[in-house]
């Protein structure tokens, strides 16, 4: 059964409810799937109503769900995204903007909106996600929540309306690091005991330097319990290159992939498109394939670069966002920037496939702000075991 639903959580337009197995890992645990996971019998809305009017009710359940649900986990509903999860802010012009419950005049964060929304709000458990250019850890940083963002390709995309494939990947969201490791535990085997430890911290200064000097201050108590966690610590660029060169890149990769995901619906479907996301279609379909092969070769060359990003069990922390939620009602040439300044931390873990926990450890004038720890691909549990460590310092 639903919860109650003040803060515009849930999808109105769905019914789709799971009961989970009597017994297992999760049993007793609640939680929501963004409105991209498929669920038999059910059609998946994406959040937009011409994608919910031109698809059928769903073969099969998405197997991450599925997944869930057989460990105990009672899905109670399906969460709000922005449109075909094109957005970071959580705003979606046909069914609203859930609200943000830690911070109610401003945007939850997006796409996947509704998920931390009903997490934050206290109606759920946990709740999945997905993430392509930062739609779990945005939301995760905003609403006050943990929030991964696995290895690319660690979770199968089976059963999950797709954006950019290179990009999309499965993530949730939880209150406590101790949930968020027990929902690891399931979908990735996470196990706490055979978890390595990291032997170096990188104070990622390039990133620090792009975050407003408030959100800095606001975070260095958590920097300062990360550096007695891992003893090693330095402070200095991630990167050799601007990080907005790393977020050019990316958007022109994923702009292209989604413009191609999506294209053959727009041609025969004409859909109702909101004006932001219209535009990014527009642009990703003007990739030509010169900008698309440089940023392919971009990606390739940082990919090269793993093992001198990351050496000795090296983990890097940065801001999640380069500040806390912006207030709702914003001009859109305003959101625009926003976005930008925000992509430019985001697009690290994308374009190397890594993952990302975005820690709830600030606040800032009442609002939320995450500070996140990234890691090498395969490198989940040492970040896992790090948050629950985190945690017990709180």
């Amino acid at each position: 059964m639903r919860p109650p639903d003040s803060f515009n959580a849930f999808c109105s337009q769905s019914t789709a409810v799971l009961m989970g197995a009597s017994a297992g890992a999760l049993a007793g645990l609640s939680f929501a799937a963004k409105d991209l996971f498929d669920i038999v019998g059910h059609v998946t809305g994406a959040g937009n109503p011409d994608w919910l009017a031109s698809h059928p009710p769903a073969a099969q359940t998405a197997p991450v769900v599925q997944k869930l649900v057989d460990a105990g986990a009672t899905m109670v509903g399906k969460t709000h995204t922005d449109e075909l999860s094109r957005g970071l802010f959580g705003e979606n012009a046909h069914y609203g903007t859930p609200v943000n419950p830690k911070a109610p005049d401003c945007v939850p964060g997006g796409s996947s909106s509704g998920s931390a929304v009903a997490v934050a709000s206290g109606a759920v458990n946990f709740a999945l996600g997905t993430d392509t250019g930062g739609s779990v850890r945005v939301p995760a940083s905003f609403c006050g929540l943990y929030g991964i963002r696995p290895t690319h390709g660690r979770l199968a995309f089976e059963g999950v309306v797709r954006q950019a494939a290179s990009f999309d990947t499965i993530g949730w969201l939880a209150t406590d690091a101790g949930v968020l490791a027990r929902v690891a535990a399931v979908l990735i085997g996470f196990n706490a005991d055979q978890a390595p430890r990291p032997t170096r911290l990188l104070v990622a200064q390039d990133a620090f330097a792009l975050s407003e000097p408030a959100t800095v201050k606001a975070l260095t108590p958590a920097v300062e319990r990360l550096r007695h966690l891992v003893g090693r610590v330095e402070t200095q660029p991630f990167s050799k290159l601007p990080l907005s060169e790393w977020r050019d890149r990316q958007i022109a990769l994923q702009s292209r992939e989604a413009w191609v995901t999506f294209a053959d619906w727009i041609d025969q479907t004409n859909p109702r498109l909101s004006f932001e996301v219209a535009a990014a279609f527009v642009r990703g379909m003007g990739v030509d394939d010169a900008a698309l092969e440089a940023a392919n070769r971009f990606r390739r060359e940082r990919r090269a670069e793993i093992d001198e990003l990351f050496p000795d069990a090296t983990v890097v922390c940065l801001p999640t966002t380069p500040f806390p939620a912006p207030l709702r009602g914003q001009p859109r040439s305003s959101m625009a920037s926003l976005r930008a300044r925000i992509l430019a931390l985001t697009c690290i873990a994308g374009t190397l496939g890594c993952p990302q926990i975005s820690l709830p450890v600030a606040e800032l004038n009442g609002r939320p702000v995450g500070l996140s720890i990234l890691a090498a691909p395969g490198s989940d549990a040492m970040l896992l075991a790090l948050a629950r460590a985190m945690a017990s310092t709180l």
